[in-house]
Parts: C-alpha cells; structure tokens; sequence
C-alpha cells in the first residue's frame, strides 16, 4: 500500500496515509468527496436517504449528527434531542468531526469492500458505533454518565457492538463488520488498530480499577479473539482468528491458539494498515 496518496474530489477518490494530511483539510475535502458521490446516487428507492443525509447537509458534522440522530431516535429520547446534543459535542470537541473524516478515509483504504466513501459513513456499522461512542465517551467525562450509558446501549441494539463509554478509542480505527465487538471501560484502543467481528477486550473476572487491555498503534486482532485483564497488545502486534490471549504480545509479533503463544518471527509493517491476517506456520504439531 502506497504511503501517500494526495486526497483529490473524484469518484475514487482515496487517502492511505491520512495520518499525514492537514485534518481540517481532510475533513473538508471528504465532504467534497462525498457530495459528489451522492449526486451520482440514483437509485430511486435511495432517495430520501441520500438528499437528508447527504445533499441537504452543510458539512460533514451536521451530516454525522443527522445520521446518529436519525438512528437513534426512538420515542422517549427524540431526533431533535440528539440533534441538538451532537451539535454541543461538535462544539465542544471539534477534533471529534476530523477524527470521524479520519477514520472513514482509513476505511476506504484499508477495506476491499469500501469502494467509496458514502458506503461505509452510511451503512458501516462497526464505523458509525466507534462515532457513537466518541459522544458517548464525551458524556461520560463531562459528568452525564446515564446519558452516556443510554447511547452505548442503544449503539449495542443497533449495531451489536458494546463499547463502555470509559473507553479510550484513537482515530483511524476500524472495526471491521463490527458485530460481537465487546470493549470494556478501561481499555485502551491506539490509532490505526483494526478489530475484526466477535473480538472481545475485556476482563478476566470481578476485579475492579485498570482491568481492561491495551492495544497499542497498528495492532490488528482477527476474528473471535478473546483478549483478556490489563494486559498489552504491542505495536504492530496481530492475533489470530479465535485466539485467548491472556498476557502480553510483543511489539511486531503473531500469537495465535489457546493459550495465545507467538507463532513466526517478528514482521515489520503494521499489520492492521495492510490488512494482513496470514498467519505464520506454527513451529508444533497438535
């Protein structure tokens, strides 16, 4: 994958180091992006989606709010409201809305399936649940924890991905499918991490306090992991489809199995960029 792509407004359109462009300047330009591949929508059924989600927005923001609002509107707790709540999260953290153009190029880029951008900001859910929590977890520090709860919980009957709102997520994130992901209060989520369905970060029992894992940039957890306890997945690290990882992982290495154990040599890329799930052949035989 090329490191530098210039992000320019066509229909394929793509940023793989988004990490070195200006923020502001990518948020800006997606948005561009975006409008135009909703003008090229025509799908009559689509419609109504894409003029209120897309065409009838100003910017990027207003557009992220609709959707979550729209979304997660239900009688009791009314679109407008949450309007109106992700218009004063917006407000207070304006990183939050280059985070999301962040993590939505990051996708583009890294996901085969994604073969534009207004795929996933619409109907990705593993990508709109790490959104839904970045209010959340804005909530839950500024001293509204039930309301905070109220969002995680409607994001895990939507979307079927259960992040507490304590947790720590950084930007070009991607969780790829998203359903079954657990994520718990104390962990810790670094940039440019790929999560595959039916990962669990989680604890190992009833201990209270820093309890949860921490996975740092670049790591890639594959499908059905189970990660467990105030444990470190390292830098570049990849774990296997369905491993049970219960300590450290090195930096720039591969556990697969249950118990985890490292498999191969040490890699130099990180693997949740490439998307690399191959595992090196074990060293025993079962």
């Amino acid at each position: 994958m090329s490191d530098v792509l210039a992000f320019r407004p066509t229909s394929n359109a793509i940023v793989t180091d988004i990490s070195q462009t200006d923020a502001y300047e990518l948020a800006t330009s997606l948005w561009l992006v975006m409008h135009e591949e909703a003008r090229r929508e025509t799908d009559p059924v689509l419609f109504r989606l894409i003029q209120r989600s897309i065409l009838r927005q100003p910017d990027l923001g207003a557009a992220l709010g609709h959707l979550l609002a729209f979304k997660f509107g239900k009688e009791l707790v009314s679109a407008d409201a949450l309007t109106h709540l992700m218009q004063d999260f917006l407000s207070a953290r304006p990183d939050a809305i280059e985070r999301t153009a962040a993590d939505l190029c990051s996708i583009r880029a890294r996901d085969p399936a994604a073969t534009d951008h207004l795929t996933p900001f619409l109907f990705f859910k593993g990508f709109q649940a790490v959104q839904a929590h970045r209010l959340a977890n804005w909530l839950w520090h500024d001293g509204r924890p039930t309301l905070a709860r109220h969002i995680q919980g409607r994001a895990s009957e939507l979307f079927a991905v259960d992040i507490h709102p304590g947790a720590t997520i950084g930007q070009r994130v991607m969780f790829d499918h998203g359903t079954g992901i657990v994520v718990g209060e104390t962990a810790v989520i670094e940039d440019d991490v790929a999560l595959l369905q039916n990962v669990t970060l989680g604890g190992t029992g009833k201990e209270s306090g820093d309890r949860h894992p921490k996975v740092r940039r670049g790591a890639l957890i594959g499908t059905g992991a189970k990660v467990l306890g105030n444990i470190e997945i390292g830098e570049g690290a990849r774990v296997g489809a369905g491993a049970i990882v219960l300590k450290d992982v090195a930096p720039f290495s591969t556990v697969v199995g249950n118990p985890a154990r490292a498999v191969g040599t040490r890699h130099a890329t990180l693997p949740a960029l490439t998307m690399d799930q191959s595992i090196p052949a074990p060293d025993y035989v079962i």
